[in-house]
């Protein structure tokens, strides 16, 4: 009866979540059903189930570019009868230090979480969780020694790319996305918050070549659309005075993020021709676009 008045929300066979509890914006409010059926699987499917992959960058609050529709998790032995059509169960023993709790459930370390994301979601989602995590603290050295553990595995190639690639400077998923636009174009690895000495004073940039004194600025979704004035004029003047200095500013949108191929172009005007002539797309970020369009 509750389900059907809209009191609750069933979140998967025998478990519910109280509606009111829920939140408005629908990307939270996702990300919380996510978490709810996350939490009724490991209470259906019994001691030894530890909740690992792209659920466990969920319970660890790593961005996620698109949230899964399914559950992820590893148990040290296949039972049978136990499939559902919502959960990904992976046999693997894991070793006591790669298990610990958050929110309340077994869930695989913070490196052992990025090393199966890398391996397993792709590398475009991979990177984005890669750079949240360094941001958070996780530790190249022991996401390493995980990789050395598993040379001949699936995916370890994409893995030991995106961890190669991977910068604590992106500050948020945008920057990351963006990154991995020109990365997998095979432009050299970005710098992350470049600082720009200008007559109003230091500025700091996303992303960009000091080089080629070239940097980019992400824009998220409706950063400028409810600002007061005198902010959107303070953000031409931060960009005017970068200018002044030589630099050259382009400015990304969350709707530049749908088309990278697009995005890799407009970089690929700017840089010097003797580099964009060598430029070749990195194999192991192949799920690029222009890993498989023409050259023009």
């Amino acid at each position: 009866m509750k389900v059907r008045s809209g009191e609750w929300l069933r979140v998967r066979a025998g478990a519910f979540v109280e509606t009111a509890e829920l939140e408005a914006d629908p990307h939270l409010r996702a990300r919380q059903l996510l978490l709810a059926r996350i939490a009724a699987v490991v209470a259906q499917s019994g001691p030894t189930t530890v909740v690992s992959h792209a659920s466990a960058a969920a319970l660890w609050g790593l961005p996620l570019d698109r949230l899964p529709e399914w559950v992820e998790v590893v148990k040290p032995v296949r039972r049978a009868g136990c499939a559902a059509p919502d959960v990904v169960r992976r046999v693997r023993a894991t070793h006591p230090t790669e298990v610990v709790e958050r929110r309340g459930l077994p869930t695989t370390s913070l490196a052992r979480t990025v090393v199966d994301c890398a391996r397993t979601l792709g590398s475009r989602g991979a990177l984005v969780i890669a750079d949240a995590a360094l941001a958070a603290g996780l530790s190249r050295r022991e996401c390493s020694a995980l990789l050395a553990g598993l040379t001949g595995a699936r995916g370890i190639r994409v893995a030991r790319q995106v961890m190669a690639l991977a910068d604590e400077g992106a500050e948020s998923a945008g920057e990351s996305l963006l990154r991995w636009a020109v990365l997998a174009a095979g432009f050299p690895p970005p710098e992350t918050q470049i600082a720009v000495d200008t007559h109003l004073g230091r500025f700091w940039a996303d992303v960009g070549w000091p080089e080629w004194r070239l940097v980019a600025e992400y824009d998220g979704a409706g950063k400028y659309e409810d600002a007061p004035g005198d902010v959107v004029r303070a953000e031409k003047r931060r960009q005017d005075a970068i200018t002044e200095e030589g630099w050259r500013v382009v400015r990304v949108t969350s709707a530049d993020l749908r088309d990278p191929w697009a995005l890799a172009r407009r970089f690929l005007r700017l840089v010097p021709r003797e580099v964009a002539v060598r430029l070749s797309p990195r194999q192991a970020l192949a799920e690029h676009p222009l890993a498989r369009a023409p050259r023009r």
